[in-house]
């Protein structure tokens, strides 16, 4: 059975911005150093006016915090977790036991930019880097593609240019840098063409929000500041009707975890029964939802709930925060109480139809 990590990372570096075109390199992000009073040295990149941490090389403490070694998990190799070296990754997932990774984003999951020409530029840049890795990544790897979310045509044409180069997902935030959510009607012209191109949009954790990483971006809201938003995204999705909408269109609920799917689920259920209507019966199947799980989700009790042919696992590769278990999918292969058969459902089957791989 092939092994799908349904969540894995790249990290962007300064070589993410060398697929700008001539006409783009204005709106490259500028570079600067501050010495902190621990002696360190801080590097952080200005993207249309705001200073955003780079994680490498010479990100300091957020650097550390997104993509440096975490208690319990595999120190990766610099050359693997940077796509420094496209071989080193693949002979690292070799080791794993790991088929084929799909590849989101790391710098998206943070508020960028709301200027329109410099989002662009950023956003055809990340795209044509991932196309570049796919294209010397052997088949291991497909991607998830980012959009121009303040310039909705320009977005379609960035999805198109992905999904002939390798990309299987579109990722978005469940709040915009405008606070605009998943149900805006300005997001739709963008859901049309992923449904056209049967392509899902992935909600992933975090928020590109700036008053969400205002007013959570403080020490100790980790939880608040990258997994709230997700979260109010799977509840709208449902309350809103939006699948309805789009009949077609495929959902993805990424690094968010499952273990909440029952809360959730009985919250939906008494907010719908008590407007008169009536929940769907198979939540996610029926919405067109996938949602992945981590090995610390009590995966039998949530199995119970929503069935195992709605879940997929990622190793959140390359980061080293609360999500990451490099050796997720090994670990769910010896899991004590799921069948054989849920196990691949959750390691192939799944992804390959989210994906559609």
């Amino acid at each position: 059975m092939p092994i799908i990590d349904a969540d894995a990372h790249v990290v962007e570096i300064d070589e993410t911005w060398e697929y700008l075109t001539p006409a783009e390199r204005e709106y490259k992000p500028g570079v600067i150093y501050e010495k902190l009073e621990n002696g360190e040295t801080l590097k952080s990149w200005v993207i249309g006016g705001n200073k955003v941490g780079t994680p490498w090389p010479g990100g300091g403490a957020r650097s550390d915090a997104i993509t440096g070694t975490f208690i319990g998990n595999v120190p990766l190799d610099l050359k693997a977790k940077y796509m420094l070296d496209v071989d080193a990754r693949i002979a690292h997932m070799d080791e794993l036991g790991t088929d084929l990774q799909v590849l989101f984003p790391t710098l998206w999951v943070h508020p960028l930019t709301d200027r329109p020409a410099v989002e662009n530029a950023l956003c055809w840049s990340y795209n044509r880097w991932m196309a570049d890795i796919h294209s010397r990544g052997h088949g291991r790897f497909r991607w998830a593609c980012v959009a121009s979310l303040s310039d909705i045509p320009e977005a379609r044409r960035q999805i198109r240019f992905a999904r002939d180069h390798g990309a299987v997902a579109v990722n978005i935030s469940g709040l915009d840098y405008r606070n605009r959510l998943i149900n805006d009607p300005d997001f739709f012209p963008l859901y049309e063409e992923a449904s056209d191109l049967d392509i899902p949009v992935c909600i992933h954790s975090g928020t590109n929000s700036p008053d969400m990483d205002r007013i959570w971006g403080q020490p100790h809201c980790g939880y608040q500041r990258n997994k709230f938003v997700g979260l109010g995204a799977f509840h709208l999705l449902i309350m809103s009707s939006l699948p309805d909408r789009f009949p077609k269109l495929r959902w993805g609920i990424i690094e968010l975890s499952a273990g909440w799917l029952p809360y959730l689920i009985n919250d939906l259920r008494r907010r719908v029964e008590r407007r008169g209507g009536k929940l769907k019966e198979r939540i996610l199947a029926d919405n067109n939802i996938w949602v992945a799980a981590q090995m610390n989700d009590d995966l039998e009790h949530v199995i119970k709930y929503v069935g195992d042919d709605r879940l997929v696992m990622g190793t959140d590769y390359g980061h080293a925060d609360s999500s990451t278990e490099i050796q997720a999918l090994q670990l769910l292969q010896r899991h004590e109480f799921l069948s054989p058969e849920s196990v691949s459902r959750i390691l192939y089957d799944n992804p390959v139809e989210l994906y559609g791989l």
